[in-house]
């Protein structure tokens, strides 16, 4: 199988830097004229707002922002709590060959964050890129050459143990599988990734169902990963605490603790849609059989529920989870427990050797849980329960995954932290807003660290502001720190930069000085690529019960 790297524009033009001899010169280039950013009104459907003049329009929406902004300010500057920001890296930050990509543009793009504010940045450590060249033969050194320059600018760095194959999904602007050596297993034994009920196979990453099982060439999954952190640590102990402050350990697609429910490869999966049950490799089919059996009830045991749906259903659509659909219902729940149980074990045993390595090394762990907003306000819950999340309008799913997490001392790294109800469309039943404030409450209660990050790539001020207001808190249950996504050479462009060096200000300093514009300048797609194409039937509404 060919592995494939896409290159993309993701620095500064290293031409226009060639001179520069200090991070302030540096700086002076991308610190553009004070120019008060232009926001491109677009009239709402009132009359009465068409008529007014565009002036009027401007004053108005003026006094509207400044007012927003005071009370964001006002209400967060009661906080001291000081919220680091980090930035993530482009994807393709290493090469296909283990080399760091690009390193001039690189340096000069890290001089600039650390001139920005930020505390630091985060990059993947690519399981298919480091280990590529068989068992146990590591490649670090593109990662030691970028930990010195972190080093050298005063930047700190997260580093994401990347278990899960780079393509397929939201963001993903190129591609990197998991090792060839992993890759000839799966061709041999393709029941070693998830699988759906058609059969669809996904590569993205290892089925948990072989976890515990010496399928990689005499190793078991968790082996495998326990020796790569651990081949991590013995190269970069000494940056460990000080440069390297935090090993956030990849648990699933897209270093999420997750199952790959709504995979956008090929045009399977479009949002809003329900996703699919990923429990039919014949280790999750054994798994399931089992717990039946022990239950007296084998006829549960042949597989997940038939009603389901397909992946880009509503769920009113399906027998299982439309409102009295049979996800409440004794069968329901058995199979719920154990599809949500067997994630839970998953990141147990992943989180415990990371434990175990890191242990005493200065550098935090974090596991990340993914942002599923859509359908949040039905009763079924439906993309969350497909994909591992067991939460329902009956039932709190992402309290165990908090104490999971606070087990090992790991902090929870959530994201849609910028989205707001009112983006999503109606029909979709979205509430990231909501979502939001029950993870910080499982946080709280579970007495576990609270990290974010944005779950699309926006560079607004709309989407700062949010991420502002989600980081503030009162009673306990604020952020501890903030990871943007992504550096790229539209976050280089004059008003989105502006907007970022705000935003850290602001974040540094509890919320005060909060100018930022209110309106979505990059015109970034805030439903997951959502009306890609116009759509010939109208989504079906669902009721909001």
């Amino acid at each position: 199988m060919t592995l494939t790297l896409q290159s993309s524009a993701s620095f500064i033009n290293f031409k226009e830097t060639k001179d520069v001899k200090t991070p302030d010169e540096f700086l002076g280039m991308v610190s553009f004229a004070q120019a008060k950013p232009s926001c491109r009104l677009v009239a709402k459907s009132s009359m009465q707002e068409a008529q007014l003049s565009h002036e009027k329009i401007m004053e108005v929406r003026k006094i509207e922002k400044r007012e927003k902004l005071h009370e964001l300010t006002a209400n967060h500057s009661n906080s001291s709590t000081r919220v680091p920001v980090f930035v993530m890296l482009p994807l393709d930050t290493m090469t296909m060959g283990g080399k760091l990509n690009r390193p001039r543009a690189m340096n000069a793009s890290l001089m600039a964050l650390k001139n920005s504010g930020a505390e630091g940045v985060m990059v993947d450590a690519w399981w298919g890129l480091v280990e590529k060249d068989g068992p146990l033969k590591y490649n670090w050194e593109g990662y030691a050459e970028l930990v010195k320059m972190c080093q050298e600018h005063g930047l700190k760095l997260q580093v994401v143990m990347s278990f899960h194959q780079c393509g397929g999904n939201v963001g993903d602007s190129c591609s990197i599988p998991l090792p060839p050596w992993v890759l000839e297993e799966i061709s041999k034994n393709p029941d070693l990734v998830y699988t759906d009920r058609s059969g669809r196979r996904n590569p993205e990453y290892l089925s948990l169902g072989c976890d515990m099982l010496p399928v990689l060439k005499g190793r078991t999954p968790i082996q495998v990963y326990t020796d790569y952190m651990r081949s991590f640590r013995e190269r970069f102990n000494d940056y460990l605490g000080n440069v390297i402050v935090e090993i956030q350990v990849g648990m699933g697609p897209c270093g999420e603790l997750r199952y790959p429910a709504y995979p956008e490869s090929n045009g399977t999966w479009r949002f809003p849609g329900i996703g699919e049950f990923q429990c039919y490799d014949k280790y999750m089919g054994a798994s399931l059989a089992a717990v039946a059996k022990a239950a007296g009830k084998d006829d549960w045991g042949q597989g997940g529920p038939h009603d389901s749906g397909k992946y880009n259903q509503f769920p009113e659509d399906t027998g299982f989870f439309q409102r009295d659909g049979t996800w409440n219902s004794e069968y329901g729940q058995f199979f719920l427990e154990w599809y949500s149980g067997k994630l839970l074990e998953h990141g147990d045993r992943i989180l415990a050797a990371g434990e175990s390595i890191y242990q005493g090394t200065g550098a935090k762990l974090s596991g990340k849980v993914a942002g599923i907003h859509w359908h949040y306000n039905t009763r079924s819950h439906a993309a969350e329960l497909t994909s591992g999340y067991y939460n329902t309008r009956h039932r709190n799913g992402y309290l165990p995954i908090a104490r999971m997490l606070a087990k090992h001392g790991v902090v929870l790294n959530f994201t849609c932290m910028e989205m707001r109800d009112g983006e999503q469309p109606q029909s979709a039943n979205c509430s990231p807003e909501g979502l939001v404030r029950q993870v910080k409450t499982a946080a709280r209660t579970a007495e576990v660290e609270l990290a974010g990050e944005n779950a699309l790539e926006r560079y607004d001020g709309g989407a700062f502001s949010q991420v502002l207001a989600t980081s503030m808190s009162d009673s306990g249950n604020g952020l501890s720190a903030f990871t943007f996504l992504r550096m790229n050479v539209q976050l280089f462009e004059p008003e989105n930069w502006r907007n970022l060096v705000q935003f850290v200000k602001s974040m540094s300093e509890g919320g005060r000085n909060a100018s930022l514009p209110e309106c979505d300048s990059s015109r970034t797609d805030l439903n997951v690529r959502f009306i890609k194409e116009s759509h010939s039937k109208k989504a079906t509404e669902v009721a909001v019960v």
